[in-house]
């Protein structure tokens, strides 16, 4: 079986500048540093006046499950009897056990704390809670954890370069720190954990003695900003009748992404309540003018946030409804979503016909996904005419619907999936839609989620080619996960494609097969079903291939934080499995990274390894790889040889920081020797989304992607400058597109050859689906002397389908040894 996987869920005003200061750390936090280092107990000191601004309250646990608040906060307190100007300051995060290589989160601040008073800074939201903070003073995009870590007031806006209390203490730019819970970088003695509903916070007098234990209590969050104001629930109280205004909804959204009226309070605006949210702590209802002002670029719908409380109104209720328009941005780069806040409504009648859904047909939304080359188009006049993003943002909370909708994209671990409304758009064989370049991203593609309650109504588990067959209705909302969607309040029914997995051919006897698998961060804790269900992939529907590259192989304790490194447990576990399902007892190669050296999960120490059957493949064994020893083409006996085996290319490199090394292997087959290298290239997640204000779309991840591809490239340059016939074969996780400057470094000059590319129909070139589209992020590339005799398949069992064992689909390379023999070891 192929159970889901669950999901990770997948960045001056005037003032008085003090005097050169004491340090609001330094006493606390280095008798703290030598406590944690030679097992000393150190003295509270006594309380002090602090002359610097101080970290008053911190809370993580905005939006998590129960939270009152939906964003996690920093407040500073000003302790002094003067203003004091904090413009080019910053406050950062550091996670409770931060390594060498963790990334501190910097929220730079700006503008002036009052004598006596409070500055709010604002940090990320999550799903639920449903009170918004007061105005905050500086704003970022920090995701705190609720329970445990460090942030740190700091003189700059430089990363600190700390990792460890006695470091944070000797420098100069900390102004204070509070660690809470968990966290190993404290002064004095860390804050007491936190939670969902709860913040650590100083008293009103800003007791400062050094020992974060004495200075912080857990209580229920207080979020103060600098004018004094203090969190507001969402409202919805019905108050005073709301009278007819002056306003209609078009008002309200005007003609570009924000509304021209945001931060105001509005009132008496008229509509007929289209849905309703009844579920977690986003909750509302949506409402939309049944005349409208005939203008495509301003919507005629809204959406009313009322927080963790459902509110008491019904699908076609007529409603004249008040309230504070904002504009919230579910993460830093994303759309925002024009909504109203505080908000009170007055119903005039019940049971009225809602307005005509807009029926999105094949050529309702326009080809061009969003204009080009234009930066942040925010406050750019919408053309929903021209621009797919446009019509969707034009179309903001209006209701729309799709009719026999062709299902794109399997259903994932929180109950969505897409459909397109052209199905002749870059079609794949199956039914999906290929992503195949840059400027053509299926702009067709519409992401469904339900606002029907689960238990009556169960969301479809549905694969690519299934269908949504007759009407899917609801209103346009925007998620940080995949953009633009329809909350449906009626969900058609699912009609399967009858997609079934199909296994690959045997391996001949004159040939060679490898095979590259990412098998989504497995690691010794696992329960024994996935290393059966991956068993199972790999003897059913790969057939057992000879040589095997792994990604995202994890420890022997998982995710568990515990200085564990190695993965024999993990391994031999998946051996087992394997030969338990029928298929070879195969060896295992690996070299196991420092502790938290590699990224992935904090504790997982994710790595990559090979697999190879013994009975038809020899591992060429050099002793001396370890994590930080490069492996370099050396002439041996036989002609060109590895220093190590396995080893790791340039591990050193400061291309690799907090990501994967490139595990390269000798094996010998049939007298052919074979040099592999298997990778996991840096992840994408940096990148902005296809759906966010900035178009096109920065692509951060790509720079160290590039360094790494890079670094692969020179060892392969080298490998072929000493033996030209040599065989290569790169593999792996490349987390990048074959059509991508990461790509291109591999191929460039004829180098090496991507199979994908060469031996497949365009549209077959995919393994993986993200949001909605079906996309290359794994690869196998050869060299020349390989590529006359080779033959390529992908093993299609995972991302079109909704009970996956890895979001990876797996490939096979096979290598017929008979021909082009030369003499010798080739």
């Amino acid at each position: 079986m192929f159970p889901t996987p669950s999901r990770p869920c997948p960045p001056d005003t005037p003032g008085t500048r003090p005097a050169p200061r004491g340090r609001a750390l330094a006493t606390g936090a280095a008798l703290s540093a030598l406590a944690l280092g030679a097992g000393l107990i150190t003295a509270v000191p006594a309380a002090a006046a602090a002359d610097t601004p101080l970290i008053s309250e911190v809370y993580g646990g905005g939006g998590n499950s129960g939270a009152v608040l939906r964003h996690d906060f920093v407040e500073l307190g000003n302790p002094t009897d003067a203003a004091v100007d904090v413009s080019g300051w910053s406050v950062q995060y550091l996670p409770a056990r931060p390594g060498p290589s963790t990334r501190v989160q910097v929220t730079p601040l700006e503008g002036e704390i009052p004598a006596g008073e409070h500055y709010l800074i604002r940090q990320a939201a999550g799903t639920g809670g449903g009170a918004d903070l007061p105005e905050p003073d500086a704003a970022g995009n920090t995701n705190m954890s609720a329970t445990a870590g460090t942030v740190l007031l700091v003189d700059g806006t430089g990363a600190v370069e700390c990792r460890t209390a006695a470091d944070c203490a000797a420098d100069e730019n900390v102004v204070d720190v509070l660690g809470y819970g968990a966290a190993t970088i404290f002064a004095g003695s860390p804050a007491a954990g936190t939670g969902n509903t709860t913040s650590a916070s100083r008293d009103e007098a800003f007791t400062h003695t050094g020992d974060n234990a004495v200075d912080f209590t857990v209580g229920e969050p207080t979020p103060t900003n600098s004018a004094g104001e203090t969190a507001t629930e969402p409202g919805g109280e019905p108050g005073e009748p709301v009278e007819p205004g002056e306003d209609r909804i078009h008002d309200v959204q005007g003609v570009t992404r924000t509304s021209p009226l945001a931060g105001e309070q509005v009132t008496g605006l008229p509509g007929v309540v289209t849905a309703i949210n009844a579920f977690g702590g986003g909750r509302g209802f949506w409402f939309q003018d049944t005349e409208g002002d005939d203008d495509p670029r301003t919507s005629e719908a809204l959406f009313v946030f009322t927080g963790s409380t459902t509110p008491d109104v019904a699908i076609g209720d007529e409603v004249l409804v008040a309230g504070r328009v904002s504009e919230y941005r579910p993460q830093a780069g994303a759309q925002t979503i024009t909504q109203l806040e505080q908000a009170r409504w007055t119903t005039l009648s019940r049971g009225n016909d809602l307005p005509e859904a807009i029926l999105l047909e094949e050529d309702t939304l326009p080809t061009a996904y969003a204009p080009s080359d234009s930066g942040d188009i925010t406050d750019r006049e919408l053309e929903p005419d021209t621009y797919a993003l446009d019509f969707w943002a034009a179309n903001e909370h209006m209701l729309v619907r799709v009719e026999d909708a062709p299902i794109i994209s399997p259903t994932d671990g929180y109950d969505a999936l897409w459909v397109t409304t052209r199905p002749d758009e870059n079609p794949t064989p199956n039914g999906g839609a290929h992503y195949g370049s840059y400027d053509d991203p299926n702009g067709g593609r519409v992401k469904i989620e339900s606002l029907l309650d689960r238990a009556e109504r169960p969301f479809p588990e549905a694969n690519v080619g299934d269908t949504l067959a007759g009407v899917t209705e609801g209103p346009v909302y925007y998620s940080r996960f995949g953009g633009y969607l329809i909350r449906a309040t009626t969900l058609g029914e699912h009609v399967s494609g009858d997609l079934e997995r199909e296994p690959l051919r045997e391996t001949a006897r004159h040939e060679v097969s490898v095979a590259t698998y990412n098998v989504e961060n497995l690691g010794g804790a696992d329960d024994q079903e996935a290393f059966d269900d991956l068993a199972e992939g790999l003897v059913t529907y790969l057939r057992s291939p000879d040589i095997v590259g792994l990604e995202e192989i994890q420890d022997n304790s998982s995710e568990t934080d515990d200085g564990v490194v190695d993965a024999d447990v993990t391994l031999d576990r998946l051996v087992d499995a394997i030969a338990a399902a029928g298929g070879p007892t195969y060896e295992w190669r690996q070299i196991s990274p420092e502790d938290k050296k590699d990224g992935g999960v904090p504790g997982g120490n994710i790595r990559n390894a090979f697999l190879f059957n013994p009975a038809r493949v020899q591992y060429v064994d050099v002793e001396g790889g370890d994590a930080t020893t490069p492996v370099e083409v050396v002439e041996g006996e036989r002609g060109v040889e590895l220093s190590v085996s396995p080893g790791r290319i340039s591990p050193g490199d400061s291309a690799w920081n907090s990501s994967r090394k490139p595990l390269v292997g000798h094996f010998r087959a049939l007298n052919r020797d074979i040099y592999v290298v298997t990778n996991h290239f840096n992840s994408k997640g940096g990148d902005q989304s296809l759906h966010g204000v900035n178009q096109p779309p920065n692509r951060a991840s790509e720079t160290q992607r590039n360094a790494q591809a890079e670094l692969v490239r020179e060892f392969a340059d080298e490998l072929l400058a000493a033996d030209p016939r040599a065989n290569l074969v790169v593999m792996g996780d490349l987390n990048d597109f074959q059509f991508s400057r990461t790509l291109d470094i591999f191929t460039g000059d004829g180098a090496l050859i991507n199979p994908m590319v060469e031996l497949l129909e365009p549209n077959e070139g995919y393994n993986y689906n993200f949001d909605g589209n079906s996309q290359a992020l794994d690869h196998i590339l050869v060299n020349g002397a390989l590529a006359g005799r080779i033959d390529y398949r992908i093993a299609r069992i995972n991302s079109e389908f909704h009970d996956q064992v890895s979001d990876h689909d797996p490939q096979v390379l096979w290598i017929d040894t008979r021909a082009g023999t030369s003499p010798g070891r080739r």
